[in-house]
């Protein structure tokens, strides 16, 4: 079995092993296309990654086990909508939406919702009596807990709302919990004037006349949402259609939500005390030197594709943590720059990480210790890659295929890096690269012909002696 606990202590080993064990335990969401699916596949994975026996591997899931659970929550962001019905005189709408999170009832206890009010399961069992419409109409509001429902802002006079406003929404179990969006019509109580005033066609005529008749302040529904959460992966970002109550409007345009499915108050050792970008960068760390020593062609060829397994786990380690795009870019960038000064492998892998960070940079998202530890990753690359550029000879030999590739690849790396809004801001002292590789080059051909000098001292030497027996021995015969 590979051995890979060099990199970190016995005791980090283990902690980041209870991490990765307990993320594919309390996985969330189904799976990617592209993913693998199966968790003792992962697990068989994960073991050899951290070079665990048997033994070692069945303590620590046992540890696992007996953790408690996370608290399971679905980030719920709802986007926008287009084409929704216009109920207002205007032709518009006043458009808000109440979401939450209905459990079967056997799932959870009856909880009453407020004095005098039913329970979940005799509101459920009520509107069996109701008609059809009814109940649809009154998803949120009868079947989940008032302070559970959540509520958007009221977009005004609008077919085409923009909300991008986004709940926490807890949940025990992905089988039988569903997400609920209603969309409703707020209704002001307005004067008839002011309402002719609005008048702008037949249409507009008729909803006064249907305004009188209902009740004043009655919100107008105009369509819902409902998904079950064992039918989302960890993150989906789509549009739905807005359902109907009745047939009289079937299309009645359609809602953007985004989803992301992730853990709160995970129970490991990792998680309470350390940030998450760090525990990320970590895994990835053990998870990438693994995939590169184990690359048949030799770690240089490594280009960066990892395999399904390590991209399974890493996936669901950074949404499970609600991980950023910047801290998982972030970490990756970390993760590889330090593995590329042990490790060597492609460059060309970094240049993505170089890119998104550059893309996404705001110094002000990072915390003290942070920036430090970005700012002593640049300069720690930048002198590894001097370093390689003064004995490129002897690291890029003219005479192995792809060395000036190779070559090149490392001195693109350091130019984009030194260019970094993110290096100039952390970096105090902004380095002249140019100068820096020149001397590099001078320093290293000095270095070089001195070397090579050493090398050809003894073979002078022994020519020379050659040389001198032969003139004693030819003067003698002679």
């Amino acid at each position: 079995m590979m051995d890979l606990s060099h990199r970190f202590s016995k005791r980090e080993l283990a902690l980041l092993y209870e991490e990765v064990l307990y993320t594919i335990l309390h996985r969330l969401g189904k799976p990617e296309p592209h993913h693998v699916a199966d968790a003792q596949e992962l697990y068989t994975y994960v073991q050899k990654a951290f070079g665990m026996d048997e033994e070692e591997h069945n303590i620590i899931m046992q540890q696992v086990k007996e953790l408690e659970s996370p608290i399971f929550c679905l980030k719920a962001t709802v986007k926008e909508a287009k084409g929704i019905l216009g109920k207002d005189v205007s032709g518009f709408s006043d458009p808000y939406c109440l979401l939450g999170i209905c459990e079967k009832p056997e799932r959870n206890p009856p909880r009453a919702v407020g004095p005098g009010s039913h329970s979940i399961e005799a509101k459920s069992h009520e509107l069996a009596h109701h008609d059809h419409k009814k109940r649809m109409k009154a998803v949120v509001k009868d079947l989940i807990p008032e302070d559970q429902i959540h509520r958007t802002q009221v977009i005004s006079q609008t077919l085409n709302p923009a909300w991008d406003e986004t709940f926490i929404l807890e949940f025990e179990d992905t089988e039988t919990a569903s997400f609920h969006l209603d969309m409703w019509d707020s209704d002001v109580v307005e004067s008839v004037r002011h309402k002719l005033g609005e008048l702008t066609d037949l249409h507009g005529l008729k909803r006064i006349f249907k305004d009188a008749r209902k009740d004043k302040g009655q919100d107008d529904f105009l369509g819902n949402v409902v998904l079950h959460l064992k039918d989302l992966h960890c993150w989906d970002d789509q549009w739905y259609q807005l359902e109907p109550r009745t047939e009289t409007y079937p299309n009645r345009g359609q809602c953007h939500l985004q989803f992301l499915l992730t853990h709160k108050k995970r129970a490991t050792t990792s998680s309470r005390t350390q940030p998450s970008y760090t525990v990320h960068r970590h895994l990835l760390q053990q998870l990438v030197s693994y995939e590169i020593l184990q690359h048949q062609a030799g770690s240089i060829s490594w280009d960066g594709e990892l395999s399904r397994h390590a991209s399974t786990v890493l996936y669901l380690h950074a949404t499970q943590k609600d991980l950023s795009d910047f801290h998982q870019v972030m970490a990756q960038w970390l993760a590889y720059s330090k593995l590329y000064q042990s490790l060597e492998f492609n460059s060309n892998c970094l240049l993505h990480q170089i890119t998104s960070i550059e893309y996404q940079w705001v110094q002000e998202r990072l915390k003290p210790e942070q920036k430090a530890e970005l700012a002593e990753s640049f300069q720690s690359l930048l002198t590894y890659g001097v370093s390689l550029i003064r004995r490129y000879r002897i690291i890029f030999p003219l005479s192995v295929p792809r060395s000036t590739e190779r070559l090149q690849s490392l001195l693109r790396v350091l130019v984009q890096m030194c260019k970094m809004k993110a290096f100039h801001e952390l970096c105090t002292l902004s380095p002249d690269l140019p100068q820096m590789v020149s001397t590099a080059l001078k320093s290293g051909t000095t270095e070089w012909f001195h070397m090579k000098k050493q090398h050809l001292k003894p073979m002078v030497k022994v020519s020379s002696h050659l040389c001198l027996s032969d003139m004693l021995r030819n003067n003698l015969l002679g």
